[in-house]
């Protein structure tokens, strides 16, 4: 059970490793194109505006043409390197929320193994109703295998900078994988606490503050086209803050846990 008990602390402080939180100034990547947009138009139009009008109504203004290729090339400039400056923002925040699905999922896969592995180590009073409780948390197991792929964050940020409408997907699977994530682990937690209470060991799920809540794509989706793209700033706020509480509350049942199957040895 030392092992065990041992390998769970380890796990504990990859989490603090893995999952970190991700602060809700990323929103600012979903406005720069934006902002952006909104410069180069401001900018352009005084160009023009420039070239075309006079300031004065009486004394015609002499504008000198030859210096608007100069103007008009080195704000084309500018705008471009800030554009690049922007793929280049975008492909690293894409990176991130990607990464951190993968290295939690990995992770998790990690815990689940020796959670059993240190239940499996315990006295069992009841060997019948133990094997019940073990054989649903290694099925729980297996599906988190199976149904938990990963996804190479290194590739789908590149693709989803570059090729229209695979950031969509993106959204997609991480809303979708990680609320069925939450959902598994719920399971998980609540079979964990069940066999850990007949062997002897005193562990109560702490309930979520907080849990993730199902966010339909489509609806999503519409409302993105609706609002022409301004959803797309809460859109993103969920993508941050969803993980985050997740993230927390694993903070909190880990530490329980060991606290209680340390308590049980002592």
């Amino acid at each position: 059970m030392a092992v065990g008990l041992e390998n769970l602390r380890k796990d504990a402080r990859m989490q603090k490793d893995s999952d970190r939180q991700m602060s809700s100034a990323w929103l600012l990547v979903y406005l720069l194109p934006i902002i952006v947009g909104v410069i180069s138009t401001i900018i352009f139009s005084v160009l023009f505006i420039d070239m075309f009008s006079s300031i004065d109504s009486i004394d015609p203004y002499n504008y000198s043409f030859d210096s608007f290729p100069v103007q008009f090339t080195a704000t084309l400039t500018a705008i471009g390197f800030m554009g690049l400056i922007n793929v280049a923002v975008s492909i690293i925040f894409m990176y991130i929320l990607v990464n951190r699905r993968y290295t939690h999922f990995k992770r998790q896969k990690f815990l689940y193994e020796d959670i059993i592995a240190a239940i499996s180590s315990l006295p069992k009073p009841d060997e019948t109703e133990v094997d019940v409780s073990l054989s649903s948390l290694e099925r729980t197991s297996r599906e988190a295998n199976a149904e938990e792929i990963d996804k190479s964050a290194i590739l789908w940020s590149i693709l989803s900078a570059f090729i229209p409408f695979v950031q969509l997907y993106v959204y997609y699977f991480l809303m979708n994988d990680f609320y069925r994530h939450e959902k598994r682990e719920d399971g998980f937690w609540t079979d964990t606490s069940k066999t850990l209470n007949t062997l002897g060991v005193n562990f109560s799920v702490p309930r979520r503050t907080e849990a993730m809540p199902y966010r339909n794509f489509v609806l999503y989706l519409i409302l993105l086209i609706v609002t022409v793209g301004l959803f797309g700033v809460y859109w993103i706020f969920v993508l941050i803050k969803d993980p985050n509480e997740h993230f927390k509350y694993h903070i909190e049942t880990e530490n329980l846990l060991i606290s209680s199957i340390e308590s049980a040895q002592t």
